[in-house]
């Protein structure tokens, strides 16, 4: 076939110059299949530049073969856009269409030189893939072609085909010119009604109907209560509009265009919200293929292969600009996003709104933790008085600092230690007294049984939510139905399909790409294709778990060696202790936060190399190796003090020893429990107050401030004018992208490990959380509102597998809590002593009770301390242990002591557990899942939409009959004329009965 010649091919309209040579070159092979040869029409008069119905693709007769859609008419930029409405930043050119989504990506032009006199806002038209140009742009430049050049004009194909992929799905188009030699060029989207109410249909989005019904009212007593709840707490409630009556709710039911009469579409612009329009432009994003970039199926391919760099919806306006328009934006951020409202509620039914139900239900589960740390808190804080209150009252610490007992203790190290007397650590006894008191038990119940509590009242408020977010009929098929292939697996599946020697196999892929339903296994990863990969996660997250054990480890040599050293010296001596634990505590808290980063970002390498399929299913496995590596991080160095230290000393004359003679540690003498406390509540502090709120303050602010300075470096012309004004999808591509809750979610999980896996050792672990979630809370939401792109509306049920961390992390408090009151504290060894040994039934004497004798003259060679005050005195020193005296028939062995307190150890490990998880079902059984009051609404939902369905069929079918019975008495003319002024028309009234059903018809 010859090559037409230029003018033979068709104009954009109104443009000024002719299209591209690479047009030309397609032009010359004829219509794509599947493609229709476009059609132009001609401008149109301001105010209608929008295409109607019957323009896009929906004329009637031999016209409707010969067209395409014509995705938006030319705009002079000189051209008036209205001369009524201001220029809209969330609308099209034309100032009526809205924008939906916004597609992001960086081009640059090879031999092109500035256009210095081009317009700033002239408009690209989007029309089956091409762009038109302005003249002079740049384009008269023949020069050859580098490898850098050939990458982008394939790029700038590849995107020219997924444009016109989303043309041919319904979508409109909007992009600016590529009026500089390098930029960023933004591609608007909207979708007009028939393509909302087509994808609506498919992903089954549950909409209101006509019918609203009163919620069950209250009981009188319960009706009073609430009357005065709500004036009490009026001062705490966020100042949002009340988008509906909180007593009546709409009957809803999934969009159906065979039931557009069901529904109470008022205006069809905002008949779907927002968020709902670009969840639908992102479900076609999605699933859009793109054959010229390797069959690559949907937008997170072509943004993973850097053909786009960005795709996000826009957001509601700007939260703190000028004037007093309102959008839902500002009023987040005005009443929800600052800490100068942190003592208010949540507006969480406008969060949903706003942000969707996926994150919704992230700041309602927020909300709700953090208002049931209260009760935990000033429990608490009481138990913790207590301590302090009967610290005066505790005979062991009184028998302890008295020195008339004159305790001598075996020296603690070799050779440099001396002998030293048991009162010179009064203060580690009554300290040790403000956490390790009988409340402390009491307290450890009741964190059980508030964990319990806590999972099953978020269980009933995410069943409340559900019903009136209308979430209650999302089943999992329906979930699954919306899951795309992503695209590392769409690669893999490529790149084995492309081992095959079989043609047939690769040319199945180009073909059968979009009905992946379908495939078999050679289009599909097995078990085989991702044993590789299986393997490098078992390996490597031993190999991660083994080196987070070696660091504790070193830790503790560390720990021995510089209390070894600081011995030596006369000066450092009398502060071994304090020095070691403290400089131990900062080592651990660095190696944690430093070891967080990297475990996230093998967490998440780990998971790629899976290969998981869909999203769903690689954020749930990314999940699980992060929370595993994290876990053991975060809590390694608390379990080793808590289960291990001082377990494994030895005796004097026997020894432990490590590493050329030092001795492994002990605990203090008042116990390890005063350790353990210092330990969890420096790292639980400084992870709160490092990590999650400097770490999120500061590295998007400095993001922020590196993205700026590399705009402002980066060679090219930028407009003085546009830099004034930026249009909303500009300020929105400056913001960080979303990435996701598991940060979020993941900080708030591991908090909740330590308020509830120790919180015997450390009663104020819930005051100090709370204090950081009423921070975190509102720090989240500034992040949300200011500083990422808006997130794209997710639509889920539930919180999904962090619940089963939650609900697991719950039943293990309940044996870590068990262990760390038998094992670590000395509440089992001084209720044996006061009920089995005490002479009178009290504690006195439970201190000598508690400490062995050992003979010094048995000390090894060498070990013995050098230039002891002691050494004429000492016969005997004492140890902390249960052990036969020395002049026992069997000295050194275990005494029937410690096996009366073991005994009772394990005794009450049991009990304690079996007693707890009892309660913990009791709670369970005695609070239901589902609310009666939401169980009764959901019956009752369902009573009245059979009945509003069968009376608005019975009306439908009335007016059928009332319009048959009139046309048999009317003659053909009269019928005809009836017919032509009920035909449906492209600019009827929005929300009338012709327009939805000419909607649906054409769909």
């Amino acid at each position: 076939m010859a090559t037409p010649r230029l003018q033979d091919i068709p104009l954009l309209p109104g443009s000024p110059r002719r299209l591209s040579p690479r047009a030309v070159a397609r032009a010359s092979q004829g219509p794509r299949q599947g493609q229709q040869h476009l059609k132009v029409l001609g401008p149109r008069a301001p105010g209608l530049q929008g295409c109607s119905n019957q323009d896009s693709g929906q004329l009637s007769g031999g016209e409707s073969s010969h067209r395409s859609s014509v995705i938006n008419n030319y705009l002079d930029a000189n051209e008036p856009v209205s001369s009524e409405a201001p220029r809209s930043r969330m609308h099209f050119h034309d100032n009526q269409r809205k924008v939906d989504y916004v597609l992001a990506y960086h081009y640059r032009k090879r031999g092109a030189h500035p256009s210095h006199d081009s317009p700033g806002h002239s408009l690209a038209i989007v029309s089956n893939g091409e762009t038109g140009k302005e003249p002079h742009a740049g384009g008269s430049h023949d020069i050859e072609l580098g490898p850098l050049d050939a990458l982008e004009e394939e790029r700038k194909e590849q995107r020219e085909e997924f444009e016109h992929n989303l043309m041919e799905a319904g979508l409109e188009l909007e992009r600016d010119l590529e009026s500089k030699s390098q930029g960023s060029i933004f591609v608007r989207i909207h979708a007009p009604w028939q393509v909302l109410a087509r994808e609506a249909e498919f992903l089954k989005i549950k909409v209101p109907t006509k019918k609203m019904y009163e919620i069950k009212p209250e009981g009188c007593i319960a009706k009073k209560f609430n009357e005065i709840l709500q004036k009490l707490s009026s001062p705490l409630k966020p100042r949002v509009p009340e988008h509906s009556n909180n007593r009546m709710k709409n009957l809803s039911y999934p969009f159906s265009r065979e039931k557009m009469y069901l529904y109470n579409i008022q205006d069809k612009d905002t008949f779907f919200d927002n968020a709902t329009r670009s969840r639908i432009v992102h479900e076609i994003l999605k699933r859009t293929a793109c054959s010229r970039a390797n069959n690559t199926m949907g937008i997170n391919s072509l943004i993973a292969s850097n053909i786009y760099e960005a795709a996000y919806p826009l957001h509601d306006g700007e939260y703190d600009g000028p004037g007093d328009a309102v959008n839902d934006r500002k009023v987040l951020y005005q009443e929800w996003a600052r800490y100068g409202v942190f003592y208010k509620f949540q507006p969480i039914d406008l969060i949903r709104k706003y942000f969707g139900e996926k994150i919704g239900l992230y700041f309602a589960w927020l909300g709700l933790y953090t208002s049931f740390l209260i009760p935990s808190s000033i429990i608490g804080v009481i138990v913790f008085l207590y301590g302090c209150a009967t610290i005066e009252e505790d005979i062991p610490s009184k028998e302890m600092c008295d020195q008339q007992n004159a305790f001598t203790m075996c020296p603690l190290c070799d050779k440099s230690c001396d002998y030293w007397n048991l009162s010179s650590a009064c203060g580690t006894a009554r300290a040790s007294h403000l956490f390790d008191n009988p409340a402390t038990v009491f307290f450890s119940i009741f964190m059980a049984l508030w964990a319990t509590m806590f999972l099953e009242n978020w269980k009933r408020l995410q069943m409340r939510l559900g019903y009136f977010w209308d979430l209650t009929g999302i089943e999992e098929e329906e979930e699954r139905a919306q899951e795309h292939s992503r695209p590392e697996y769409e690669t893999k599946v490529r790149e084995k399909m492309l081992k095959k020697s079989d043609k047939s196999v690769v040319q199945k892929l180009g073909t059968n790409m979009t009905e992946r339903e379908d495939e078999d296994d050679e289009d599909k990863l097995t078990w085989k294709d991702r044993f590789p990969g299986y393997l490098i996660n078992f390996v490597s997250i031993l190999f991660m778990i083994a080196l987070t054990f070696s660091i504790v480890f070193a830790v503790i040599v560390y720990r021995i060696t510089i209390a070894a050293a600081l011995s030596l010296n006369k000066d450092t001596r009398s502060n071994v202790r304090v020095t070691v634990t403290a400089t131990a505590v900062i080592i651990n808290l660095v190696v944690i936060l430093i070891l967080d980063e990297i475990y996230g970002a093998v967490a998440k390498w780990l998971t790629k190399i899976e290969v998981p399929k869909t999203e769903q299913t690689f954020e749930e496995r990314l999940i699980l190796k992060a929370f595993l590596l994290k876990f053991v991080n975060a809590y390694s160095p608390i379990f080793y003090v808590a289960f291990f230290k001082g377990r494994f000393v030895g005796r004097p004359g026997s020894y432990v020893y490590v590493f050329n003679g030092y001795r492994m540690e002990e605990c203090a003498p008042g116990g390890c429990l005063m350790e353990l406390c210092i330990q969890l509540s420096i790292i639980m502090l400084g992870k709160q107050l490092i990590q999650n709120n400097i770490f999120e303050i500061g590295v998007p602010k400095l993001k922020k401030l590196f993205r700026k300075l590399k705009d402002e470096t980066e060679p090219g012309e930028t407009d003085s004018a546009h830099s004034k004004h930026p249009e909303q999808w500009e300020l929105d591509y400056s913001l960080e992208p979303y990435t996701g809750l598991t940060p979020e979610y993941m900080e708030m999980i591991i908090q909740f490990g330590f308020v509830t896996l120790f919180v015997a050792s450390f009663p104020l672990a819930p005051v100090f959380a709370l204090l950081n979630n009423v921070i975190e809370v509102r720090l989240d939401a500034k992040k949300f509102v200011t500083e990422l792109r808006r997130p794209d509306a997710v639509r889920i049920k539930d919180i999904g597998i962090w619940f089963d961390i939650l609900s697991g992390i719950g039943k293990f408090s309940v044996i870590s809590n068990a262990f760390v009151i038998a094992i670590t504290s000395d509440f089992i060894p001084r209720l044996v002593y006061q009920y089995s040994y005490s002479h009178n039934g009290t504690l006195h004497g439970f201190v000598n009770h508690t400490l062995s004798f050992f003979n010094v003259s048995q000390l090894k060679e060498g070990t013995q301390p050098e230039n002891s005050q002691f050494d004429q005195e000492v016969q005997f020193c004492r140890f902390k242990d249960y052990r036969e005296p020395p002049w026992a028939p069997n000295p050194y062995e275990y005494s029937r002591q410690y096996w009366s307190i073991l005994s009772a150890r394990l005794a009450f490990v049991i009990i304690f557990q079996n007693l707890v998880m009892f309660l913990s079902v009791l709670v369970d059984w005695m609070i239901p899942d589902i609310p009666t009051d939401i169980s009764d609404q959901i019956k009752k939902e369902k009573s009245l939409l059979v009945d509003f369905f069968l009376k608005e069929e019975h009306e439908k079918l009335k007016l059928m009959d009332e319009t048959a019975s009139s046309s048999q008495g009317a003659g053909p003319q009269s019928r005809r004329s009836r017919a032509a002024s009920s035909a449906p028309s492209g600019r009827s009234q929005p929300g009338s009965i012709a327009s939805s059903g000419s909607q649906h018809t054409n769909v």
